[in-house]
């Protein structure tokens, strides 16, 4: 009798692990049914499709067939012995925090001041993009076309920016060049030939005329995508220099290059998605989540605020105006979550979130550790969706980057606080601690926390430098998507490293008063920078405001540091040719 029960035993327990198996092969095949649930024809396959999906949002069950691989690419890549698009991807990577393994528009407006000097958000070229396509459908309310930005000129030109950025402070060069202080260099550690697709006919002609051999049977830098001359512009002091075309041309990609495949990005508390262009480039797409003019509940702790994507926008442009240059381009753009999400991704995960509301909008919600749930699922009206994308940085593969921990981290805990915030002599100990003890890391922080404090970013548990330049070396500030949640608060204690060390590079100093000033306005710099970006306006108005208010207490508190230290002991002179220390030097 015991023998039987055990026997039974045994063949239950086999035929739970069929079922199982069973199980699994359904769920794998279960995307490849639901497509075929819907002819090519558009007529229905079974009585249980909706016709309302197909009203709401055209192409929602069109077959996708090889998303994100040209049909000529490949082989053209391979007969002529150029790098498949696999070995250009390498070259990008936006890991914020390796070991971690990290909709719509508002009526917003600018501060009246600004109005004059910035015109009117009213017009729009009626070749512009947004207004050729019939598919555009803003999501909340469209504040209306508005005017494309003239770029800045030279001097005598109306842009306020434009002056901005012909002002001696911003006139101040790194010093020259050795092969130890780039990044890459060229044509040794980079290989590649934008002629290596040329035989696919959707591959851009943009810039086609440069599109020429060496001497040397290279290729000319000029031919390469602006995402690559981005990398191969990085060095030992600027992610990329004051003047350098390919960010502007960058930032037009990003915002208009067509998306040839999409997938979730690994880890990280929020849903961010990782978007392939034509071109070859990546991007990080952060989505909408919250209307501009909404802030963050004064109950919320910091960790559990949500990533907003118009600030990611504004860090991009804030970093510049301050002349730090340490964030990688960022702009907004309008997508279309089926022909530009749904249809073109391989990631099942991804897929199989996808839904259509109540509203007959199309939504999906994503796999994170937050707010990836159907009751936090991201709609579009019906189909479109704003968000930002930021460019990737060079794969770890190629330029390995070193994870620091912020000494003024937060304790990421409801009820304990961080040792800098019970220690008022805790800046002492820092520099006490290498790289803060002989390096001028102490004031990259110093930097980091002004921009910081600007934005009201209290989300700056790690930053990164790249490993090729050891500790001699500016660090990124990567990862703002927590910036801009108040415009009525101003979260002092961001300042506390400010406050307590009581060091500050002269050159940010002197900007800083000078984006004090009333021609040099920083909220007026500010409306004028953001306003060139696809989904402008970028900010709510108070939320400029706020920049100028905040700036003001910063100045204050390095004026307090003056009175009780000296100016000497305070102020890093890092301008004077005799003995200039360039940032992250």
């Amino acid at each position: 009798m015991k023998m039987i029960l055990v026997r039974r035993f045994r063949v239950l327990i086999l035929m739970v692990f069929l079922v199982a198996c069973a199980l699994h092969i359904v769920l794998d095949l279960l995307p490849k049914l639901e497509r075929r649930a819907v002819r090519p024809s558009g007529e229905p396959g079974c009585s249980c499709a909706q016709p309302a999906v197909e009203a709401a949002a055209p192409g929602w069950a069109k077959a996708r067939g090889r998303p994100g691989e040209p049909p000529a690419a490949s082989s053209a890549a391979g007969d002529a012995g150029w790098p498949n698009k696999h070995t250009l991807r390498i070259l990008q990577d936006f890991s914020s925090d390796p070991s971690s393994n990290l909709t719509s528009h508002s009526l917003e407006k600018l501060p009246a001041a600004a109005e004059p000097a910035e015109g009117a958000l009213q017009g729009q070229e009626p070749g512009s993009p947004r207004a050729r396509d019939p598919a555009h459908r803003p999501l909340l309310g469209d504040p209306g076309p508005r005017r494309s930005a003239p770029p800045p000129g030279p001097s005598g030109d109306s842009s306020l920016l434009a002056r901005l950025f012909e002002h001696p402070l911003y006139q101040v060069s790194v010093p020259p060049l050795s092969e130890d202080d780039v990044l890459f260099n060229v044509n040794s550690d980079i290989r590649f030939n934008p002629k290596a697709a040329a035989e696919n006919p959707d591959w851009p002609r943009e810039g086609a005329e440069n599109d020429e051999f060496l001497p040397t049977g290279e290729v000319a830098v000029d031919s390469y995508p602006n995402w690559l001359k981005f990398h191969i512009g990085i060095n030992r002091y600027e992610l990329y220099s004051r003047h350098n075309p390919a960010i502007e041309a960058l930032l037009r990609d990003l915002s208009a290059q067509k998306i040839t495949s999409v997938a979730m990005k690994s880890g990280g508390t929020q849903l961010k998605l990782i978007m392939t262009f034509q071109n070859y480039g990546q991007a990080l797409f952060k989505p909408m989540k919250q209307t501009r003019e909404q802030e963050t509940p004064p109950d919320f702790f910091y960790f559990s605020d949500y990533e907003r994507h118009n600030a990611e926008i504004a860090a991009f442009h804030l970093d510049r105006i301050l002349d730090f240059r340490r964030v990688p381009p960022v702009a907004g753009r309008m997508v279309n979550m089926t022909k530009e999400i749904r249809d073109v991704t391989r990631d099942k995960k991804l897929w199989r979130t996808f839904f259509i509301s109540p509203a007959n909008n199309i939504c999906f919600y994503g796999e994170c550790s937050y707010y990836c749930s159907t009751e936090h699922a991201l709609c579009g009206k019906p189909d479109q969706i704003e968000g930002s994308l930021a460019a990737f940085l060079p794969d770890l593969s190629l330029a390995k980057r070193k994870t620091w921990r912020n000494p003024w981290r937060r304790s990421y805990h409801k009820r304990k606080k961080a040792e800098w915030e019970v220690d008022p002599d805790y800046c002492e100990e820092v520099k006490q601690t290498p790289p803060y003890d002989s390096s001028h890391r102490v004031l990259d922080i110093m930097d980091m926390t002004i921009f910081d404090f600007l934005m009201g970013n209290m989300d700056r548990h790690h930053y990164e430098t790249f490993e090729k330049f050891g500790n001699e070396t500016f660090i990124i500030h990567l990862d703002n998507g927590r910036g801009f949640g108040k415009y009525s608060h101003d979260e002092l204690s961001i300042l506390v490293p400010l406050q307590q060390c009581c060091r500050v590079r002269k050159s940010t100093y002197l900007r800083l008063q000078l984006l004090a000033k009333e021609e040099y306005r920083l909220s007026l710099m500010m409306a004028e920078s953001l306003r060139k970006d696809r989904v402008a306006p970028i900010l709510y108005r108070p939320h400029l405001e706020a920049l100028d208010r905040r700036l003001r207490i910063v100045l204050q508190a390095i004026r307090d540091c003056v009175e009780k230290g000296g100016p000497h002991s305070v102020v890093e002179d890092d301008l004077d040719p005799e003995h200039r220390v360039p940032p992250g030097r």
